[in-house]
This record gives C-alpha cells, sequence and structure tokens, in this order.
C-alpha cells in the first residue's frame, strides 16, 4: 500500500478565511483528508501558518503557495507507506528544513500529516481514534487506554475572540467526571441554554463570538462569573459538584510594555500585581482551571503562581505551543501543571504526539484544543480518545464547527460503550 496522489485545494475556516485541505490517496483506493484551522489568539513561538500575502486575494490571507506546497511532498511520499507516521512526519520536516515550517508553512505540513493517518485508518478500516491509539502506542513506546474527554465548554466568550469589552477570553463550564460524556455534554448545553435566558432577561446581547460562546458588554471579569453561577443553579445543579468554570486568560494579548492592560476595567498591573488579581478570581470563584494566566515571557510569574497553587490545573498554551523542548524547560522549571495541545502550534502528528507524551511521563495534564477559526473537520475528536487526554477543549455547543467535536465523541462513545 502506497501514497498515490496528493490533492489540496482552499477552503474556508469558521471566520471566513482560506485554510487547506488535503487529500491523500492511496494505490488500494482509500482516502483521507484534513482541513486545518487557524488561531486568532497565538504564540509567538507557534510553526509559521503560511499565507500568500497577496491583497488581491483575500485581503492577502489566501493559502495558494500553501496548497502547492502541500501537494509537493509527493514527490517524497510516493514510496512511503501510510502507516508509518514517523517516517511520513520526519520526511515532511525534512523537506521543509526550517525551525518553524517557514518554508513549506506548518499548515500544509499538518494538512498531509493529518490526511495521511485518515487515508491509512480507511485503508485499515478501523476507526480513526482506534489507529490513532495505534501509532500513539508507537510513538510513546507505551499502551495507553482509550478514554472520552470530559469537555470544556467555552460558554462566554472576550479578548480576541469576540467584539466587546470583556479582558478575559473563555469562561468555560466543566461537567463532573461523574457523568458520562452525553450526560456530561447535556448537562452543560442546560446550562448554556439558561445563560441565554438570562442574559435576554437583562437586556444583554446574545450574539456569540468566534467559538459560540455569548459575547455581551460586561466590564468585569466578575460580573461574567456571577452570571455563569446563576446559569448553573437556574438548570437547578450544584456548583462545584455538578459543573465547575475554568478560565483562559490569554495573558499574553493583555501584556504591552510590560505591564497587564486590562481594558474592560480599566487596570493596569505589573507582574507582581497580576498574580494577585488572578490568585483573587481562583480563590473567590474557586477556578477548576486557569490557562495562560500570564504572558508567554512572563516565566517568574509562571512559577511563582505554580508554587503557590499545587492543587489547581494551571494550563500552558502560549508559553508552550505545543513543542517538546520547550515543554521540557517548564517542567525542569516547575511551570504550570497541565499543556494545551494544538496540532497546528507544532505542525506533524508526531511532534504532537510525542508532546503529549512527554507531558503524560511527567505528571502534566493534557487538554486537546480547537482553535478559533475552524472547520467540520472532528480529526481532535478522535485524538483525544485516542491518547486518553482527559480533556477536550473545543467551544460552546453552538455553531457547526464546534458541535462537529462534540457530535463525534457521541458516536465513539456509543460505539465504545454500547
Amino acid at each position: 500500500m502506497k501514497i498515490s496522489k496528493i490533492k489540496s485545494i482552499e477552503i474556508l475556516d469558521s471566520r471566513a478565511r482560506p485554510t487547506i485541505c488535503t487529500s491523500v490517496y492511496l494505490d488500494d483506493g482509500s482516502i483521507g483528508q484534513a482541513m486545518v484551522p487557524s488561531g486568532a489568539s497565538t504564540g509567538q513561538l507557534e510553526a509559521l501558518e503560511l499565507r500568500d500575502k497577496n491583497n488581491a486575494r483575500y485581503g492577502g490571507l489566501g493559502v495558494l503557495d500553501a496548497v502547492k506546497n502541500a501537494e509537493s511532498a509527493l514527490k517524497i511520499l510516493r514510496d512511503v507507506s501510510p502507516e508509518d507516521q514517523l517516517t511520513i512526519d520526519k520526511k515532511l520536516i525534512e523537506l521543509d528544513a526550517t525551525e518553524n515550517k517557514s518554508k513549506l508553512g506548518a499548515n500544509a505540513i499538518l494538512s498531509v500529516s493529518l490526511a495521511c493517518a485518515r487515508a491509512a485508518s480507511n485503508s485499515m478500516n478501523t476507526s480513526l481514534y482506534e489507529y490513532l491509539n495505534i501509532v500513539y502506542k508507537g510513538i510513546s513506546n507505551k499502551n495507553s487506554a482509550m478514554s472520552l474527554p470530559v469537555p470544556m465548554l467555552n460558554i462566554m466568550n472576550g479578548g480576541c475572540h469576540a467584539n466587546n469589552i470583556i479582558d478575559i477570553q473563555e469562561f468555560m463550564i466543566i461537567p463532573s467526571k461523574k457523568f458520562n460524556f452525553k450526560d456530561g455534554l447535556m448537562k452543560s448545553v442546560e446550562v448554556y441554554t439558561h445563560l441565554k435566558d438570562i442574559l435576554k432577561e437583562k437586556g444583554l446581547s446574545i450574539s456569540v463570538g468566534d467559538e459560540g460562546g455569548f459575547a455581551p458588554n460586561l466590564k468585569t471579569s466578575e460580573q461574567v462569573l456571577d452570571l455563569i453561577i446563576l446559569s448553573i443553579e437556574r438548570a437547578g445543579m450544584s456548583y462545584l459538584h455538578d459543573i465547575s468554570i475554568a478560565l483562559d486568560c490569554a495573558a499574553s494579548e493583555l501584556f504591552t510594555e510590560g505591564h497587564y492592560k486590562l481594558t474592560g476595567e480599566n487596570k493596569n498591573f505589573s507582574s507582581e500585581e497580576m498574580i494577585g488579581y488572578m490568585q483573587s478570581l481562583v480563590d473567590k470563584y474557586e477556578i477548576k482551571s486557569i490557562e495562560d494566566p500570564f504572558d508567554e515571557a512572563d516565566w517568574n510569574a509562571w512559577k511563582a503562581f505554580t508554587k503557590n497553587n499545587g492543587d489547581l490545573q494551571i494550563v500552558g498554551d502560549d508559553i508552550f505551543v505545543t513543542k517538546e523542548k520547550i515543554l521540557k524547560k517548564g517542567i525542569q522549571s516547575n511551570v504550570a501543571n497541565s499543556i494545551l495541545i494544538k496540532l497546528n502550534q507544532v505542525g506533524t502528528l508526531t511532534e504532537t504526539m510525542q508532546a503529549i507524551s512527554l507531558a503524560k511521563n511527567h505528571g502534566y495534564k493534557t487538554v486537546i484544543s480547537h482553535r478559533s477559526g475552524e472547520t467540520e473537520d472532528s480529526f481532535i475528536a478522535d485524538l483525544a480518545v485516542a491518547v486518553d487526554a482527559g480533556q477536550i477543549k473545543t467551544g460552546a455547543p453552538a455553531r457547526s464547527d464546534r458541535t462537529a467535536k462534540y457530535n463525534r465523541l457521541l458516536l465513539i462513545e456509543d460505539e465504545l460503550y454500547p
């Protein structure tokens, strides 16, 4: 079984921006397809997303160069078995030959990497999550169970994901582990529905942000948190016992000229003051998980906050960007205790799985994540199950680009636990 053809086209993501879709054809007739997402708030060390910069098309955001580069990979992959993911990704990395995948583009490389995995899965007539579990076992050199992840649903949007003045980017709800995936999702949807009703009662906007969460104009994070807790109670559930809250602060977007500028709250914080502010939110609302509470370069703040919050899940996104080398530094420096996993931050399936394996080997939790610019591709749902990630973050239970992942997980749960 060999790769016989690679075909890529330019498609649109959920923010009306071009992205790439690649199909890999095998000589046994099997086909694998992958669509690549795109982020809004991005870490400085993420692999490069290649854009055409031709202002005559899509304001310079076209990806025709990435399309061409993806198709050019056939010359190095024609004789490679699609089941040999390590070799496929190694050859793609070698063909690019840059530190941040700037020659071919991480979007081009990732589309081929994931499409090859899907093609191999289809050729073997096995579910994608089962195939990815086999690949992960080979990369991690360990047996790995499969499990449904706990969803982290972004039900209120701020920051770069919404046109409002809320400083914190994501306010998420997390159902208790006592629920199976189906019931946990149902409970979360009920909270989301009650939140919508409460916003309407208060005359606040029920328009949604990039990830499907509501995006009203509220001045403080405490106002948002109070409304979410009210919606949990209105849904007949107990805060903390049934549903908890997580935050994605995306603090790198708030950091400018050595200070954290919270425009909505009209506050400017030093690193020390930002630590105090984040601690106050965690303590007052008994926050379960907090992502990127500080700038990606503010390692001293990260260290201090991690040291003082042993029981809190502290997730590194922009600071780690799914890269094994940076995560190693974080582990050695006692920074955070969890990593957000985004395939397009690093650019290949192999490198993504290597970061997951490293995290697990050192007791760091893993959260598989979508991007703000998504497609209907549900690859991350299968990945979360395959690597026993434990958690998945893929937006509100609204917009088909988000519900595609939840619906895929419901189907997987029904297969695994009929």
